[in-house]
């Protein structure tokens, strides 16, 4: 199972024969695949950042569960649920600030739950679950290229005189974060599929540089017209070029609108608001946690100081200087003009409606 061929491959997966994670810390100059064979392995590979991305991190960890219980034997229908609430929990540990992984391993949990009622057989229970999260992944591609879509004919709608336009985008949202295509740079796609992208700027987005070395490999990779900036140049990019859009991803999007994503985002919407250009959140609906009422409730990462400090493992910073490293930070629902999900553009005042209407519907 894998994306479309012309797109990057962030994960390769056969079943019953292997599944592999491209080693994102090695991009771009490097592409080496990692086995993941185990829960343990998926858990190492998302706490390390290996694979990053909220997507991308619930396709490998519920994938990891595939590999892992291969082989495997259980006493009972119990024994095997008890496993799966423990192998989920600990992939929801890895990374507590990204929502999907926990939506999904509670879609799981309770798929598995559903499925004991009709029958105990381990070795049906096992197939039901390796196809239910097979389509989980399907199903994560075809959604990416709907938000880039409804994504794209939002700005073109809104967009002055209705010529090309100029995109920015922070981090790495593509086939690097995903399944393939990607949210937020899957709306760039889309743009530069349908002709209507002048120019698109990716921040570097330090201090791990998921911009300048994925997000501007993707785009090199598709030909897209592009130009890395550095973090502290948006504000003067937004005043030197006219930008239609600010176009994110997302990590976990609160009940009310307030959107936690990689740390600088929040500046990015402050800076848009202030030079009146539309700033747009890309998400599954997945990403959407409509049992967090707000942003302030939302667990924020705090990682080493020496993302900060060191370059390639060379000291950059005096030794001993204090750091504060968080990988996210919030964005006030208030300064999003969308939510582009793959039902559609939610306006933020409109999400707590669509979430109560998707739940009653979906769950």
């Amino acid at each position: 199972m894998s994306s479309d061929s012309g797109l990057l491959q962030s994960i390769k997966y056969t079943r019953g024969q292997k599944f592999q994670v491209l080693d994102q810390l090695r991009v771009p100059h490097e592409h080496e695949y990692r086995d993941i064979k185990t829960v343990a392995d998926g858990v190492d590979a998302i706490r390390t950042m290996q694979v990053r991305g909220a997507p991308l991190i619930a396709m490998v960890g519920c994938l990891s569960i595939v590999t892992d219980m291969d082989g495997k034997d259980f006493k009972n229908a119990k024994d095997f649920l008890a496993y799966i609430e423990v192998q989920v929990q600990a992939l929801i540990d890895a990374r507590p600030t990204a929502v999907n992984m926990k939506r999904e391993g509670t879609r799981l949990i309770n798929f598995v739950k559903q499925q004991i009622v009709l029958t105990e057989d381990i070795t049906e229970l096992k197939l039901r679950v390796i196809e239910w999260i097979e389509e989980l992944v399907k199903t994560d591609l075809e959604t990416n290229k709907a938000i880039g879509d409804h994504g794209a004919n939002d700005i073109i709608k809104r967009a002055q005189a209705g010529g090309n336009v100029n995109v920015l985008t922070h981090c790495n949202t593509g086939s690097l974060a995903t399944s393939g295509y990607g949210t937020a740079l899957g709306v760039v796609r889309s743009l530069f599929q349908k002709g209507k992208l002048d120019h698109a700027f990716c921040t570097e987005t330090r201090p791990y540089n998921q911009g300048s070395r994925l997000t501007a490999f993707e785009l090199q990779h598709d030909k897209i017209p592009s130009t890395l900036v550095c973090d502290s140049a948006v504000s003067w990019l937004m005043k030197s070029r006219k930008i239609a859009a600010v176009i994110v991803g997302a990590d976990r999007v609160a009940r009310n609108g307030d959107t936690a994503n990689k740390i600088g985002t929040y500046q990015l919407a402050l800076v848009a608001k202030a030079h009146g250009v539309n700033f747009y959140v890309a998400a599954p609906f997945s990403t959407i946690d409509g049992n967090t009422a707000s942003g302030e409730s939302i667990v924020i990462e705090e990682r080493s100081p020496t993302e900060v400090t060191h370059i390639g493992g060379k000291p950059i910073c005096p030794a001993g200087i204090n750091v504060w490293n968080p990988a996210f930070d919030v964005t006030p629902a208030h300064l999003i003009t969308g939510i582009v999900t793959e039902n559609g553009v939610i306006e933020p005042e409109q999400l707590s409606k669509k979430i109560d209407e998707y739940n009653a519907a979906n769950l």
